[in-house]
């Protein structure tokens, strides 16, 4: 670094997700055409957080001008907390001086956001923090329903590969249960399902309750596999968004064999160790075995398929304008007082915008607000009308009511009092 030069810092934190090279590159690219030496930080947060300065690679125009069509990420990532502890914050924002940043871009989703916050705060404005939005999961709260980063090449394997998962499913004749990530939020697991076409798909959000019971979901299945054979299918898939497991008793998913609840250093539980479709496909088996019937699920969990897959053009765009209008945001006199640290950059139609990380946050945990599906939007209303699942309307038919009570095995008085999880949902 030259005398009076400054130097910028970019880092990833959290899980993959295509693009991120593409964010590197242009945030690159920027910074050295404005004068500006810039360093890659490798491993997130996980080194600096023990006050090492070592992890780091000079980043060049030439060093990064052709990954932006590559997945994964050149510098790593990591899950690395520094607001764990106050020593962790201290050494980081000690580190970042000793080498000299006065500038930092941090890629990643909404702990990483979280924890971009707090180092901002705690520099005081030595470092000066710019955040772009990253995860599979859709799930940071931007403006005019753009998605984050990620999500849209996310979608675009993940479909593909339900629909190669359907087409075995009609050739075989059997189900599939496919889990999809997202921690909180179901946006991913509800754009596969809908862009594939699945026999349905449940997230977390059609049940309001803080906590869901397995029987529950279980339920939502059941019926809808009934419901398929009434309607001459034996054959289907159903998408289940991971987050149905976060909103499980941890109590009651530790009691199951094999399962073990951990948390990783955000706090969350690692859902990643839940094998949530192996769970609801040895209930579902269970409960046809009860009626004398043995039924073949296929379980397949997608996500870690998804995050390093190579961008799709949409990703590769979108990015570009993030990475270079992070360096702009940084460089430039801040518009509004709750910018003079740093902001998450985004685009608002079109046009780039910061938003003060204080507005991306819930008052009533302090972490990160989290975008959920809508589930009175007509973007899950038309998901919704385009699944086989049971609703009341069937209860409402004589004959289906006869039929669906014929292929579950009890009265047609008793249908409403078995499936009522699945009618709730």
């Amino acid at each position: 670094m030259g005398a009076g030069q400054r130097r910028l810092g970019i880092l990833v934190g959290g899980g993959p997700a295509p693009g991120i090279n593409s964010a590197i590159s242009s945030a690159t690219i920027e910074a050295r055409n404005r004068g500006l030496d810039v360093v890659g930080i490798y491993d997130g947060f996980e080194h600096l957080v023990n006050g090492r300065t070592d992890m780091i690679r000079p980043l060049a125009i030439a060093d990064v001008s052709r990954i932006h069509a590559q997945g994964g990420s050149i510098l790593r990532t990591s899950r690395a907390n520094p607001t764990r502890k106050p020593e962790h914050l201290e050494r980081t924002v000690q580190a970042l001086q000793e080498l000299g940043i006065s500038y930092l871009i941090t890629v990643g989703g909404d702990d990483t956001a979280f924890a971009a916050f707090e180092l901002a705060k705690a520099s005081e404005g030595t470092t000066r923090v710019a955040h772009v939005p990253k995860t599979i999961d859709n799930d940071l709260p931007l403006p005019a329903g753009m998605p984050t980063f990620g999500f849209e090449t996310a979608r675009h394997v993940g479909a593909a590969l339900v629909m190669n998962l359907m087409e075995d499913s009609r050739t075989t004749g059997r189900w599939f249960f496919t889990v999809v990530m997202g921690r909180k939020a179901g946006h991913l697991a509800l754009g596969i399902g809908k862009s594939a076409s699945a026999t349905l798909t449940i997230i977390a959000e059609e049940f309001p309750k803080e906590r869901v019971t397995l029987d529950e979901v279980c339920g939502v299945l059941e019926a809808a596999i009934l419901k398929r054979r009434v309607m001459g299918r034996k054959d289907g898939l159903a998408v289940i968004g991971e987050g149905v497991a976060g909103k499980l008793d941890p109590e009651e998913l530790a009691s199951i064999p094999g399962v073990e609840v951990g948390y990783d250093p955000y706090g969350h539980i690692i859902l990643g160790d839940i094998p949530l479709a192996t769970i609801l496909k040895r209930e579902i088996q269970r409960r046809f075995a009860a009626r004398g019937e043995r039924l073949s699920i296929g379980d397949v969990t997608l996500g870690y398929e998804l995050r390093c897959a190579p961008p799709i053009p949409f990703d590769i765009d979108y990015t570009r304008t993030l990475g270079h209008g992070a360096v702009r945001f940084l460089l430039a006199e801040p518009a509004d007082e709750k910018l003079r640290y740093g902001g998450l950059v985004c685009l608002d139609e079109g046009r780039l915008q910061a938003l003060p990380f204080e507005d991306i946050r819930d008052p009533a945990t302090g972490r990160t607000r989290v975008r959920l599906v809508d589930i009175e939007s007509e973007y899950y209303q038309v998901a919704r009308d385009y699944m086989q699942r049971l609703e009341r309307r069937d209860l409402e038919d004589p004959d289906m009511r006869a039929k669906l009570a014929a292929a579950a095995n009890v009265r047609p008085e008793d249908l409403e009092r078995t499936f009522a999880a699945a009618l709730a949902a």
